[in-house]
């Protein structure tokens, strides 16, 4: 919101599920291949080739809904989507309309203001109203290489043709281009944690279009435009940002808006007319006739749902509450599945839900960040973590070296008992001998140790750094304070 100006965002979130196969023939979703390589007639729209549905795409599609608290329809059709683009080979586009596979929904999702660097200063909850999902074919892809006005040609690679597609509609509920931000991050998420879509924006398995628009407060909905083909979830905030700029830039200078479809130029940092939709675009939607309706049973709701896991926010809530972590340490450590399991793992073998957080979120996530791995290709385990963490507790080496031996791991692969025995930096806990580096060092340090009983109490640190150098820096430093305190007491 601008002085008396308020946002109103709708968004549409396209996700390729996760299948092996396209979702009305047998062809590969694999990407990456060669261009039009996984095609066949059915994809190619050839005269006479028929769909046949992909059982595992509603079955994704089924886990995408509940995993976003939608209700999933015991009937719903598949229609005609009639309109004509290149990469559409048959002239119409296979999706669902008036009664949609799953649709009313209520999903909770944290969101921040953030100040001028885009760091979140408070999380509160917010309730999206989610429309529907639905399910559909994707279109192929229009493909431009080479540079222009030298080498530059198009193709069509109709590869991505027929994947199948879960598409998500929201109300207009958001009213910043960070809620929206939020909002993205978190379906993203919970179409991973429960397996429905790698939701890989840089693959362009995920896309979304955002529905913007502007009022004055109190008035009725302004002309909305849409935002198209948003790869990211920072270039479509970018997006929005710049739009509703422009938009009230537009108003207050007494201009009129045009209901269009705008694209993102990230280059330039500003949004651009890609055509107009003044006039709604008649779909000439109809059944399909090639296909049944789709009915889905009770029990097959209730299997899908009893197959999947935990979902994150409550994951993320019983971190909270069975370790108590702070709602930060427990949002990171649910960010992605991989790493939730990790975490619980690592607190089973080390004992230590407090230490396993700290040491993951610090120096763990940051070693694998610079290698570019998920929590599950970690090269240290997460019992093999656990049991470092005990090594910690149990005094055997210092947090200090503890961070040399984590690298170590990192790097070898080798558990963290092996390369302390390999470098020798077993610490010293053995009261005992700590106490006789006590007394070898007050008896070398008379000056010093008469200062200290005169009052000079800053001199503690000194004898402290004198055991530890002694003792090579491998006695533990909990012990020798301990011991020289009560060593200098008695004195």
């Amino acid at each position: 919101m601008t002085n008396a100006w308020e946002t109103i965002i709708g968004l549409e979130i396209h996700a390729q599920l996760s299948t092996e196969s396209k979702i009305f023939c047998g062809c590969s979703t694999r990407f990456g291949d060669e261009p039009n390589s996984n095609t066949c007639p059915v994809c190619l729209g050839l005269p006479g080739a028929l769909p046949v549905l992909n059982r595992r795409a509603v079955e994704l599609g089924a886990r995408a809904a509940l995993s976003l608290g939608l209700h999933i329809n015991e009937q719903s059709i598949f229609s005609r989507k009639n309109y004509f683009y290149p990469d559409l080979p048959k002239g119409y586009q296979i999706s669902q309309f008036d009664k949609p596979f799953s649709a009313n929904g209520e999903l909770e999702i944290m969101t921040a203001e953030r100040d001028e660097a885009g760091h979140p200063i408070e999380w509160v909850p917010k309730t999206i109203a989610i429309t529907r999902l639905h399910l559909e074919e994707d279109a192929g892809k229009n493909v431009h290489e080479g540079l222009p006005d030298i080498d530059r040609y198009s193709y069509i690679d109709l590869n991505r043709a027929g994947t199948p597609l879960a598409e998500i509609v929201t109300e207009p509920d958001f009213r910043t281009a960070w809620e929206a931000y939020d909002y993205v991050n978190h379906v993203r998420r919970a179409l991973q944690w429960v397996g429905a879509s790698d939701a890989d924006m840089e693959k362009g398995n995920l896309r979304c279009e955002a529905n913007v628009s502007v009022r004055k407060i109190g008035e009725e909905l302004g002309t909305k435009v849409e935002l198209k083909n948003l790869n990211s979830v920072r270039f479509m905030h970018r997006a929005i940002e710049f739009e509703v700029r422009r938009q009230i830039g537009v108003l207050e200078s007494g201009g009129r808006l045009q209901q269009e479809t705008r694209l993102w130029d990230e280059r330039a940092g500003e949004t651009r007319v890609m055509r107009s939709k003044e006039e709604a675009h008649d779909y000439r939607y109809f059944p399909e006739p090639d296909l049944p309706p789709l009915i889905v049973s009770a029990e097959f709701v209730q299997g899908v749902r009893s197959d999947m896991p935990e979902l994150p926010e409550a994951r993320r809530r019983r971190f909270m509450e069975q370790y108590q972590l702070s709602f930060s340490d427990a949002s990171q450590l649910t960010s992605e599945r991989s790493l939730a399991d990790y975490y619980e793992k690592a607190v089973e073998t080390s004992g230590n839900p407090r230490t396993a957080a700290n040491w993951i979120r610090s120096e763990l996530l940051r070693e694998l960040e610079s290698a570019g791995l998920s929590a599950s290709l970690s090269p240290v385990s997460a019992a093999d973590l656990g049991a470092f963490i005990k090594l910690i507790d149990e005094g055997k080496i210092s947090g200090k070296q503890g961070k040399d031996v984590l690298v170590e791991m990192f790097r070898t692969g080798k558990n963290a008992a092996a390369i302390i025995e390999e470098q020798g930096m077993a610490q010293l806990s053995d009261a005992t001998e700590i106490e006789s580096l006590i007394d070898q060092v007050l008896a070398a340090n008379p000056q010093q140790l008469e200062s200290y009983r005169a009052g000079k109490e800053s001199l503690f640190g000194f004898f402290v750094g004198q055991v530890m150098k002694a003792s090579q820096g491998k006695a533990n430093p909990k012990v020798v304070n301990e011991r020289l305190k009560t060593k200098l007491q008695a004195l």
